[in-house]
């Protein structure tokens, strides 16, 4: 089936984005398509394919969806949902300011923050274990909501963890040039403890204001950047007030701000979304 497409990316974290809100759109590919569409040689290569669609909820004017490069489907995306603001406003023709789009985790909110820069309600984080989910009972819990957990091959960490409409562990560590990412990162991705798989952040912190992150993504391997992380990475150091309630995240794709004023406040994270080619493939 020929299917047209076009390529975003936010901070290197490049996406697919397939448009299927007109009410002639075809069918969703199967997982195995779109695994082939992310498919850096034999597609067209992405970290995640983001489906335009008519929303479920009256809570929103879109909704769309989110699959890894693996085929598998993820709940939210914070570089995902601002490619898609980008499109909306400037493909579709949508309004600006308060936009709300609906993803499977939840509800964001969109604002223009000058241009090419998106600013997003991603809502409160969640910190509790059973939220995110994180088997708590599996790990050794420490102060300030820090888990000792031991993995498959001996190895133990103390993580956080976070739901941002998806499942966060955030580590951290002193250099993040030398963070074990592609090592420790697959094997906290699929440890037991997280039922629905896990996204692994490490977070160099270098003062109150200013954080160093790499994420490893599930279905996915090491990102360039993930919003949702940092957002993460961003919501653990706050709850324990490691930092101050306006950060900056560097990224080895660049650079996010993340607000959050605290406990029953929603968080916002705010940066870069850019075009990079349209075209057509046969799925």
């Amino acid at each position: 089936m020929r299917t047209s497409f076009t390529k975003m990316q936010a901070l290197g974290n490049d996406f697919v984005l397939l448009d299927r809100l007109g009410a002639d759109a075809p069918p969703l590919p199967a997982a195995a398509a779109l695994a082939r569409l992310a498919d850096r040689h034999r597609g067209v290569g992405c970290d995640q394919i983001l489906v335009l669609s008519p929303p479920e909820t009256p809570a929103a004017e879109v909704g769309y969806r989110i699959f890894n490069a693996d085929g598998s489907e993820v709940g939210q995306c914070g570089n995902g949902v601002r490619c898609v603001a980008r499109y909306l406003w400037e493909r579709v023709g949508m309004a600006a300011d308060g936009l709300r789009i609906a993803a499977p985790g939840g509800v964001t909110r969109v604002f223009r923050a000058g241009p090419g820069q998106v600013r997003v309600d991603m809502g409160m984080p969640r910190l509790e274990p059973r939220d995110v989910p994180f088997l708590a009972a599996s790990a050794e819990s420490g102060p300030a909501g820090q888990h000792r957990l031991r993995l498959a091959d001996g190895t133990v960490v103390t993580l956080g963890v976070c739901s941002m409409g998806n499942p966060h562990a955030v580590l951290e560590c002193s250099a993040i040039e030398d963070a074990p990412v592609a090592h420790l990162g697959p094997l906290i991705e699929t440890d037991p403890a997280f039922p629905e798989r896990v996204n692994v952040g490490f977070v160099q912190q270098l003062d109150r204001h200013r954080l160093r992150l790499r994420v490893w993504e599930r279905g996915v391997g090491e990102t360039l950047a993930c919003g949702t992380g940092a957002c993460a990475a961003m919501a653990v150091l706050r709850a324990r007030d490691a930092v101050e309630p306006v950060v900056a995240v560097g990224l080895p794709g660049g650079e996010l701000l993340i607000e959050w004023a605290g406990a029953r406040e929603p968080l916002w994270m705010s940066g870069p979304a850019e075009f990079v080619f349209d075209g057509t493939i046969d799925l």
